[in-house]
């Protein structure tokens, strides 16, 4: 299946919920907008005489109406505002009109089509964010985001998606060849990024070395924003970390999501960044008091240049919980920082599979039980219906959920299977399987 037809499949029927709980379906009884590459700001924004930017269309939409971007590549040449200095921020898109509980303002790939919003041409001479959504009740869909450029080396990044409000909705978006991160979580609370692919990302101009920022998803979020959750996303190939939560001061929740080959150049076996999977916390090895614990669970994460788990000098011991590290160096690190700077093993560890690879590092000190490592087994190639770590970028299924394989699953036979305990996750047989996958 082609990604236009999978977001044909997806794009008028999911139901999703918000990290704040709200339930978002279908378009209510609203208005519905086009918009399309060959249209006109000027037009009537309908299917036959459609809009032409998102700029206007966010001008006339209201909470609750519908916007469908027709297929075909929506290409930026500049920001909408000047930079001040080399060192400032603009925007290419700004979404700042907010929606509603129960009546969002959806941006959504019309059913069959490709948006591609490419932003390689913007020359802007500091730091360039895609889309910068400041508003709340927002939901984009199907719409792929690609090339936003970094065009000095004064700064760390730039960002194809940047996000600062509350209660949005960012679903099957696919996010690559950007000079930063993928998707950015700055601030807010609430937000759900669902069913997204980052990857191929890389900061060759940036102040801190090239590649050293390019995560494929961030989210490093001040106090009282808690609620964001990434849930059956990828990140894979972005020369820095697949998912990195380093200063988030609230809670972030990562599950149901896969992370592999990050901390290379794109599409190669050159070593570039960090090359983390999931790096879940850290204040820049510094100890804070009001620091944040967050949650990883029934996630993957395989051949990254650096650890699949990295707890990176995290202050509080954050929730591990029912994922398989595959083939990584090492598969989990729990390296924390006490209150007197000194380094302990920190975090809760239940049901997990480290296999291959350097499996542990930093344990000392960490919560861990029944998981792989803690049970008298050998583990094998035959604990798993397959071991290929090809094929992880399938298209995903018509509810946009990521694709069913056999890679990392257990065998029918495993020894791993029902060796778990109960840790509020689904589970059938009498206990819970170890790894992120349930027989």
């Amino acid at each position: 299946m082609t990604r236009a037809l999978l977001i044909a499949a997806v794009v008028a029927t999911t139901t999703v919920v918000v990290g704040s709980g709200v339930a978002v379906g279908s378009p209510a009884a609203a208005n519905v907008y086009y918009v399309a590459p060959a249209g006109s700001d000027s037009a009537a924004g309908t299917q036959a005489a459609p809009w032409a930017s998102i700029a206007h269309a966010q001008a006339v939409v209201r909470p609750g109406d519908t916007v469908y971007f027709r297929g075909g590549t929506y290409a930026y040449s500049g920001a909408n505002a000047n930079c001040k200095s080399q060192t400032d921020k603009v925007d290419a898109i700004t979404l700042n009109k907010s929606g509603g509980p129960g009546n969002l303002i959806r941006y959504w790939a019309f059913p069959g089509e490709r948006p591609v919003f490419d932003f390689s041409r913007v020359r802007n001479d500091c730091r360039i964010k895609g889309f910068d959504v400041t508003g709340d009740w927002i939901h984009l869909k199907g719409l792929e985001v690609k090339g936003v450029p970094q065009n000095n080396n004064r700064n760390h990044e730039s960002w194809g998606v940047w996000i600062s409000g509350s209660n949005n909705v960012f679903e099957l978006l696919d996010l690559h060849h950007n000079m930063g991160p993928g998707l950015f979580i700055q601030d807010g609370g609430g937000n759900l990024v669902l069913n997204s692919d980052s990857h191929d990302n890389y900061d060759p101009r940036t102040s801190n070395g090239a590649g050293e920022s390019a995560d494929g998803f961030g989210a490093h979020i001040s106090a009282n924003h808690p609620g964001n959750i990434f849930r059956g996303c990828r990140a894979w190939w972005n020369s820095d970390d697949g998912f990195d939560l380093i200063n988030a001061f609230s809670s972030v929740t990562i599950e149901k999501s896969w992370t592999w080959r990050n901390g290379y150049l794109p599409g190669t076996t050159t070593a570039s960044g960090n090359g983390n999977g999931f790096k879940m916390g850290g204040y820049g090895g510094k100890y804070v008091r009001d620091g944040a614990k967050h949650t990883l669970r029934e996630s993957v994460a395989f051949n990254n240049k650096a650890a699949g788990v990295y707890a990176n000098h995290h202050t509080l011991a954050n929730d591990y919980f029912n994922n398989t590290s595959f083939s990584n160096h090492s598969d989990f690190n729990m390296l924390g920082i006490n209150s007197i700077g000194g380094a302990v093993g920190l975090g809760n560890l239940r049901n997990n599979i480290a296999y291959k690879g350097t499996l542990l590092s930093n344990m000392s000190g960490a919560n861990a039980a029944y998981n792989s490592w803690n049970l008298n087994i050998t583990l094998s190639d035959t604990e798993f219906r397959s071991v290929s770590t090809s094929g992880w970028d399938a298209p995903r299924q018509a509810d946009g959920s990521l694709p069913v394989l056999p890679h990392l699953r257990l065998a029918s036979n495993s020894a791993l299977i029902d060796k778990g305990t109960n840790v509020g996750l689904p589970f059938g047989g009498r206990a819970p399987d170890l790894g992120a996958f349930e027989s």
